[in-house]
């Protein structure tokens, strides 16, 4: 899954789509983050070797990479998504037309009658006027006031072209998490059944004794009642899981926008997740996330419209010129002949506005000091959400071996104590005990397979993308 990179340079943004490279966006102001670490976590040559954008390629299942490409091309919140930056698309161009002259074309036809009652004249005249005009006006952007407010408005598109590819990495990640919880439901469902398959075999292990009459504690009602109640445990168990595998399986058809009949199958056991995150992640990774570059261009273009906000106080000029007739016959109104023309020069000076200016000036201000303290926010709790993921998994990766080993004692013990109690040398709690920890233990590993894969994909959300180098892809 690629997700690709808006590049920003010190002087110019490249600005995808309509509007091209432009001078007009508004300039990199990474540089006012006081939140960056002087120091990267570490450095080794696969950080520097290129970054891995393929990262839901990386689990190995091609399915899951299908699924992934079907839900970002398709589902509906991304749909929503495109359109938010169409729209924002067309405020570009709505913000670059001031900028230019406007120019309309105008007829009309005109008839009036007026009475005259009393004096030396009674009567009436009428009389017609007819007339068009091509009429032109433009407001010479002298102060750079038009220009910095489009280029605010090209700072928000870009902000919205980062956004949509935050829905996108979100939705990735969001359909990776839903299939993980499909397999580990379907992991867990078939642990049921197995464990049914045990406690049945259990049962009829203490039956036949039971019915052999032995006179032991192994052979008494009570502990044939015990594994009785174990299988109808298995029974409600096995059901739940199967309610869970189905509900797993809505979830995802909805993350993929198909209707919810819970028909995807999905895997029967979790994938396997490669090691763990390399040493040597440096921090200008976090540059990636669309999040801190959409924060990064909305404080770029607050700093735009506090420029705007300084020019409001300055006059204003505006230039209009007009040609067209004007006629008394229908016939004429588009004779030149009948021509009128003329030109105009406007300036306009704010002198008193009741404090209006200063105000709007104050509130731009604070907008762009907002902004850049969200900026600052955002980067700081990148670095936690990366620092927390790398965390969870190492501690997550030592319980998950701890508990392997807790599994495969947990199943010497209970063919041991099976062994022990079919030979009439073992007790049938021992055994039974046995039994439900192996079978709990192994419910566990499951769990604990799925939340690690739940933050392997946090961790490359958190990261904006992959932490392989290039040379690996």
């Amino acid at each position: 899954m690629r997700f690709p990179l808006i590049c920003y340079t010190s002087t110019s943004f490249c600005v995808l789509g309509v509007i091209g490279c432009t001078a007009l966006a508004p300039e990199s102001r990474f540089e006012d983050i006081d939140a960056l670490p002087a120091e990267r976590w570490a450095a080794s040559k696969m950080s520097k070797s290129g970054v891995d954008h393929n990262w839901v390629k990386r689990f190995g299942d091609r399915e899951l990479t299908r699924l992934v490409q079907l839900g970002v091309d398709s589902a509906p919140s991304m749909r929503v998504a495109r359109e938010r930056v169409a729209q924002s698309r067309q405020d570009v161009n709505i913000a670059g037309a001031s900028l230019k002259p406007s120019a309309d074309i105008s007829m009309g036809v005109r008839r009036n009658k007026v009475n005259f009652i009393g004096g030396s004249f009674d009567g009436s005249t009428v009389t017609n006027n007819n007339n068009s005009s091509f009429d032109v006006s433009w407001e010479p952007d002298i102060w750079g006031s038009k220009r910095a407010a489009k280029s605010a408005v090209i700072g928000e598109f870009q902000a919205q072209q980062q956004e949509l590819r935050a829905a996108k990495a979100l939705l990735a990640a969001n359909i990776c998490k839903a299939w993980f919880s499909l397999a580990e439901a379907r992991e867990q469902e078939n642990l049921a059944n197995k464990a049914l398959t045990i406690r049945k075999e259990s049962a009829a292990a203490i039956e036949r004794r039971f019915k052999r009459d032995l006179q032991t504690e192994g052979g008494s009602a009570s502990s044939l009642r015990l594994a009785q109640t174990d299988i109808a445990t298995s029974k409600a168990t096995l059901s739940q899981r199967s309610g869970e595998v189905e509900a797993a399986r809505r979830q995802l058809e909805i993350l993929l926008g198909h209707y919810p009949a819970a028909k995807l199958k999905g895997r029967s056991v979790m994938p396997a997740i490669g090691a763990s995150a390399p040493v040597g992640l440096p921090s200008e990774l976090l540059l990636r996330r669309p999040d801190i570059l959409a924060a990064e261009r909305r404080y770029a273009a607050t700093g735009r419209r506090v420029e705007e906000g300084k020019w409001a106080a300055y006059p204003s000029f505006s230039l209009t010129a007009s040609a067209g007739t004007s006629t008394e016959e229908l016939r004429n109104i588009l004779n030149s002949s009948f021509g009128v023309w003329s030109l105009g020069l406007k300036a306009f000076q704010p002198v008193l506005t009741g404090g209006q200016v200063k105000a709007e000036q104050l509130k731009r201000d604070s907008s762009e000091r907002q902004a850049l303290a969200q900026l600052q926010n955002t980067v700081i709790k990148a670095f936690g959400e990366v620092e927390s993921a790398l965390a969870n998994e190492k501690w997550l990766v030592r319980r998950i071996k701890d508990y392997n080993d807790a599994h495969r004692l947990a199943k010497d013990a209970y063919q041991a104590a099976s062994e022990d109690y079919a030979r009439g040398t073992g007790d049938v709690l021992t055994m039974l005990n046995a039994q439900n920890r192996r079978i709990d233990i192994a419910s566990q590993i499951a769990l604990l397979r799925r939340l690690r894969a739940h933050m392997r994909v946090d961790l490359h959300l958190a990261l904006g993308g992959g932490f392989y180098g290039a040379k690996q892809k």
